[in-house]
Order: structure tokens, then C-alpha cells, then sequence
């Protein structure tokens, strides 16, 4: 991402707030002509800077009852290459940061109940090489940039 400049990050911008406008909603946005602004979005999808385009649901009933983020530490000696693998396999996992400091993994967890994460949970606590775990239920989303 060092190597945007001024244009592919207001483009970039553009996109995050609605991926689907046309090239010319987005030319005339980044001032750079339709053709420009393909070939700019054609690099930045080959370079991997934008990895894919998805959907956001906007509708409360659409989305999990319930998301956490757990913070993860391991046990001594073990790494992300011994526990990452086991989490990838529980499907309420649904993201997966690698942290610096005293917490070794944080993981956004989207369940439809408190007793689905209450045994994803356990799922997680019980993976080997993990030491501890604690919990954070989000109680409610003010924004979220993620698309």
C-alpha cells in the first residue's frame, strides 16, 4: 500500500463507500477519465491491494445475534503456524488478526445466539496450545468500514 498515490487512494476510498458505482461515477470522483480509472482498478486488483468486492448486509435480522471479538494467548512455544490451522476450521471464526503484545491472536466471532458462542467459545479455549481466553460481545456497531 506504500506505493498509492493520491488518486488510487481516493479511488480506493470510493469504492469502500459503494463498490458497485460505474467507472464513470468513480472517474468523475478521483477527476480522472473512465479509462484511466479501469486500468488503475485492473492494477491495484493484480497487485492484491483490492483482494475481492463483496456484499454488506444492512438489515439487523440479516446479520449474526451476536459478535465478539476473543483474544487469544498461546500457550509457551507454540505460534500462529501450530493454533491458526484449528481455527480456520470453525466456521463462526470469521476473521482472524495476529497482535503484538501480551494477546497473540484477536478473532471476530459472529454466532446467532449466546449459547452458540458460549460452545464456540469452549471450541476455541479447548484448541491445543491455547492458554488463555477472553471474551468481548459487542453490544452494538456505531460504524464499520469493512466491506
Amino acid at each position: 500500500m506504500n506505493e498509492l498515490d493520491d488518486k488510487d487512494r481516493l479511488l480506493l476510498a470510493a469504492l469502500r463507500a459503494d463498490a458497485r458505482q460505474s467507472l464513470v461515477e468513480l472517474a468523475r470522483h478521483a477527476g480522472l477519465s473512465r479509462s484511466a480509472v479501469h486500468e488503475r482498478i485492473r492494477r491495484l486488483e493484480a497487485r492484491g491491494v483490492i483482494a475481492g468486492y463483496t456484499v454488506k448486509l444492512g438489515i439487523d435480522r440479516e446479520r449474526p445475534g451476536v459478535e465478539a471479538l476473543i483474544a487469544v494467548g498461546f500457550q509457551q512455544g507454540r505460534n500462529c503456524d501450530h493454533i491458526v490451522p484449528h481455527l480456520t476450521g470453525i466456521p463462526n471464526v470469521v476473521t482472524c488478526w495476529s497482535l503484538a503484545g501480551p494477546t497473540d491472536l484477536m478473532l471476530l466471532v459472529e454466532c446467532a445466539s449466546n449459547g452458540e458462542l458460549d460452545t464456540v467459545r469452549r471450541q476455541i479455549a479447548t484448541t491445543p496450545g491455547i492458554a488463555t481466553v477472553q471474551t468481548h460481545v459487542s453490544l452494538r456497531t456505531h460504524f464499520d468500514r469493512r466491506s
